[in-house]
């Protein structure tokens, strides 16, 4: 086992290219040390990636080979795991749709109603000419009735160009109060950077605990579980993704959901309906942290031979509790702590109070079941 604090070396790891938008989770700069420590399973042919998030390690996963199951309870990840994982018709074919979408002329609906600030206006997640398009291009996908697998890919290449466009710092729980330059760029739809399907992979869309129940023994299983908050100070709705990426769900459904607050947050991203438990920062009578019982009895459960642990320093779980649940059973072969570069949520004006003198450290634990 590798003593704390060390990193690996990732030179001449060859990660193959992800695609994704600004995401919290994002496990983009972890790809290296992920690929490189997995590198060292024998014999590994099936990959599970239990809260798949944005899908850029199962992407990467699937291009390296192994038959990539990939979950995650948002609906708008499913969407890109479908896109990336399961379509196979040839780009001409999406590319004659994405540039009949792009063809048409904006509209005022309900994306716009809400969503859609004026040049002189701030707080809104999009300017008001491309809230226009967005509400043309929904509808308009929505009445070419295409099957589950094509409409997958033309909304993941909506929501990429969503995300080039928007006036936020990588989350929808409050805007820019000046608009971000990217937001005067006009809404383009353009093809989704697939690649070739070398095995046959799956995508779900279920509660971790009910995904695990349909594993088949598989090789490896990547666990990202969202870590919440460490911090009192903290509001927990602040580190819940349903809130953090509620308009993406919006986007995907197009259901026109009930809103409220300043951030026209839908009303099932409440805390009381949306709160997993991960994210659950109280304790249990016992003393002990619900998110930590949690991730033991996750551990525990999980069908698969080797076991990659991803965890956050600023989650429930410290270094010291993950050594001690994973030296409860199994082998652990590798724990290794990465300090990167913070991403844009560690910039936000309301976490600064908390998040500024915190060191941002990711862990990465391989264990043998």
């Amino acid at each position: 086992m590798r003593k704390q604090g060390s990193l690996i070396n990732t030179s001449h790891v060859a990660v193959p290219p992800t695609q994704g938008i600004k995401y919290a989770g994002s496990k983009l700069q972890l790809l290296p040390y992920i690929f490189r420590i997995l590198a060292q399973v024998p014999d590994a042919k099936t990959f599970f990636d239990g809260f798949a998030g944005t899908t850029r390690v199962s992407q990467a996963a699937a291009q390296l080979g192994f038959a990539t199951t990939c979950n995650d309870s948002a609906v708008w990840s499913k969407v890109f795991a479908t896109c990336y994982l399961l379509s196979e018709q040839p780009d001409a074919y999406y590319q004659e749709i994405l540039d009949h979408l792009n063809s048409l002329r904006g509209r005022h609906g309900w994306f716009t109603e809400h969503y859609g600030g004026k040049p002189l206006e701030g707080k809104k997640p999009f300017q008001i000419h491309n809230t226009l398009k967005l509400d043309a291009i929904r509808e308009e996908i929505d009445r070419l009735h295409l099957n589950d697998i094509d409409t997958a890919v033309i909304l993941t290449s909506l929501i990429l160009a969503l995300d080039r466009v928007d006036n936020s710092l990588g989350h929808f729980a409050s805007y820019l109060a000046q608009w971000a330059p990217r937001s005067y760029n006009s809404l383009d739809l353009a093809m989704p950077q697939r690649f070739p399907l070398r095995k046959r992979h799956r995508v779900l869309q279920l509660d971790i605990f009910e995904a695990i129940q349909q594993m088949e023994g598989h090789d490896i299983a990547y666990l990202d579980p969202p870590y919440g908050s460490n911090n009192e100070k903290m509001p927990p709705s602040r580190v819940r993704y349903a809130s953090y990426y509620h308009l993406w769900k919006t986007v995907i459904l197009n259901d026109k959901p009930a809103l409220f607050g300043k951030a026209q947050r839908r009303e099932d991203s409440r805390d009381t309906v949306t709160a997993s438990i991960f994210e659950e920062f109280r304790k249990a009578p016992d003393g002990s942290f619900y998110a930590l019982k949690a991730l033991a009895r996750l551990l525990k459960e999980v069908k698969a031979h080797y076991v990659l642990l991803s965890y956050s320093s600023g989650g429930r779980a410290t270094w010291e509790s993950l050594l001690d649940i994973l030296h409860t059973q199994g082998k652990l072969h590798h724990a290794v702590q990465v300090d990167y570069k913070k991403n844009v949520m560690a910039t936000m004006r309301w976490t600064h109070a908390w998040a500024s003198d915190q060191k941002n450290l990711e862990y990465l634990f391989l264990w043998e079941k």
